[in-house]
This record gives structure tokens, sequence and C-alpha cells, in this order.
């Protein structure tokens, strides 16, 4: 009871860090402290993710264990990525990054965005998750790892935002309910 619990907070944490950065970066444009929290908070995404496969491994079955390990290696990569745009290169001048720094951050993103791709599938496929946070999942990971790369605009607010309820929609779905009282 204790992990899946702890994944679902982990989940609503990450969820927090993204969205209410986001959220206020679609007024303000990137600060420090917007990228702070999210940089910081991309390390309660593994806990999030395995609650989220331990919560479907039943009805996934071997798609869905090679998309949660898919899932698991891009996240590990995408943290080191969010972090290093976050609380490093945004600090640093335009510019001064090695092209081969660049190519290292691209490639953990793709690896990110296929991961997602897959696990979204699988919580499509496994049908244990509702649609709409699942298909998010999918969609809206993707996105998030496309405009982590690009100039902050309304629009990539606003999949921080979207990305946020996702994860707290599939936080809450984990989360065990209470055994019904006799």
């Amino acid at each position: 009871m204790f992990l899946p619990r702890f994944g679902a907070v982990c989940g609503v944490v990450l969820a927090l860090s993204i969205g209410v950065p986001g959220a206020v970066e679609a007024f303000t444009g990137e600060t420090a402290l917007t990228s702070a929290v999210i940089g910081l908070g991309t390390a309660f995404g593994a806990p999030a993710v395995l609650a989220l496969h331990g919560h479907q491994a039943h009805a996934s079955g071997r798609f869905g264990a090679f998309a949660f390990a898919a899932n698991l290696l891009g996240l590990g990569l995408f943290t080191g990525v969010a972090f290093a745009l976050n609380l490093v290169i945004f600090f640093l001048e335009p510019g001064s990054l090695a092209p081969l720094t660049q190519v290292v951050l691209k490639a953990g993103s793709l690896v990110f965005v296929l991961g997602s791709v897959l696990f979204g599938v699988s919580m499509v496929r496994a049908k244990v998750f509702p649609a709409v946070p699942a298909w998010g999942y999918g969609v809206g990971f993707v996105l998030l790892a496309v405009f982590a790369v690009l100039p902050d605009t309304p629009l990539s607010a606003l999949v921080h935002v979207a990305c946020a309820v996702v994860l707290v929609w599939l936080s809450a779905t984990v989360w065990p309910a209470r055994p019904a009282l006799a």
C-alpha cells in the first residue's frame, strides 16, 4: 500500500512542479525561481512512473513492461536534461553550449519522447486508466519535451499546465481506494 501511495504523491508533487511554474511563466516568462522548481521537481518522476506501471502491470503485458522500461530510461535522461536546462543552461549566455552538449541534450529528449509515446500507448491499450489522461500522457509529455528546447511561449505554458492535470488525474487513479465497510 505504501509504494502506490508514495508514487501517487510523487506524481502530484511532480505535477505541481511542472504546472505551477508553467502557469506563472505564461505571465512572467522564465525566471530563475520557476526554472529551479521545474529542474528540481523532475526528481519525483521515477517514483510516479513506477506507481503508474504498477497500477496497470496486470493488464499491460510484455508490451507494457517494455514501454515502462523505455519510459523509465527516457525519464532518467530527461530528468538530467530538464535539470541542466533549468538550473545550468538557463544562466549561461545564449550560444555558449558546445555542439556535443547540444547533441546529448537532444538525444536524451528523444529517448524520453519515445519512452513517453510507448508508455502512453501501453496505458491506452491496457484500459486501466481513464482514456483522457492516458492519451494525455502520451501526447502531452511529447509536447513538453519538444517545448523544453524552444523559447517559452504561452503555448508552452499551456502544455506544462496540461501535463500537470494529466499527472494529477493519473495519480488520483493510482491512489488506492479505502476498503468498503461491511
